[in-house]
């Protein structure tokens, strides 16, 4: 097997939950579960340095992810999580906006489209994020991360709102579109056949607190 494209070590997160030694393999879909309270959306965070570990290691490509600018990390490893960020503008001229932060052209209103309707995003695209539901902002907010094609793209919980049927489809579309273009995925879910049907991996992570914290 290749070398895992992120992994953690003896890691702690404030000194209060200790996580078994993680190996994400790239170009995999890999699913992260466990009971509440042991984790699950904090790992993500650790992966890109949103969060700091109080103790340990977390590695992405093989380096220390402090050794990374957070910026250019979080771009290569990109989080969608339960709430996002998303300016009160219709969904166009979001696109618009979050490409030129990245000093990117616009994508085309096509492509917009393309990457909406891949997150079951039926939207116009002249819909006022502000006026959509949480559960909504959270598959634009899904759709631009594709647009992007990251290396890494972290799902916190993407198909909490969904039925079983749409949210099944999304994860068809998702790991249909990460094979093609050599995309690594890590899901949080609280979904079993969901996990059961697209998963390559899967990660249980166990009650994990410190002795300090009990």
């Amino acid at each position: 097997m290749t070398a895992p494209i992120l992994s953690t070590e003896n890691v702690v997160f404030a000194d209060l939950i200790r996580y078994p030694d993680i190996e994400i393999q790239a170009e995999k879909t890999t699913f992260v579960s466990g009971d509440s309270g042991t984790g699950k959306s904090t790992l993500l965070r650790l992966f890109n340095n949103i969060h700091a570990a109080s103790s340990g290691i977390v590695r992405y490509r093989g380096a220390n992810v402090l050794e990374y600018d957070p910026v250019a990390l979080r771009r290569e490893a990109l989080l969608a999580g339960q709430s996002v960020f998303l300016f009160d503008l219709p969904i166009r001229d979001n696109f618009r906006e979050f490409y030129a932060y990245r000093d990117l052209a616009p994508p085309a209103e096509g492509d917009i489209r393309r990457h909406l309707d891949l997150c079951h995003a039926d939207f116009p695209l002249d819909a006022d994020c502000a006026t959509l539901s949480g559960g909504e902002r959270q598959r634009v907010f899904l759709a631009l991360a594709l647009s992007f094609a990251p290396a890494v793209l972290m799902l916190d919980e993407p198909t909490s709102a969904l039925d079983h049927d749409t949210a099944s489809a999304l994860f068809a579309n998702l790991t249909g579109f990460a094979k093609e273009r050599g995309m690594t995925i890590v899901a949080v879910t609280h979904n079993p056949p969901l996990a059961e049907a697209y998963a390559d991996f899967t990660v249980t992570l166990p009650n994990g607190k410190t002795e300090a914290a009990e």
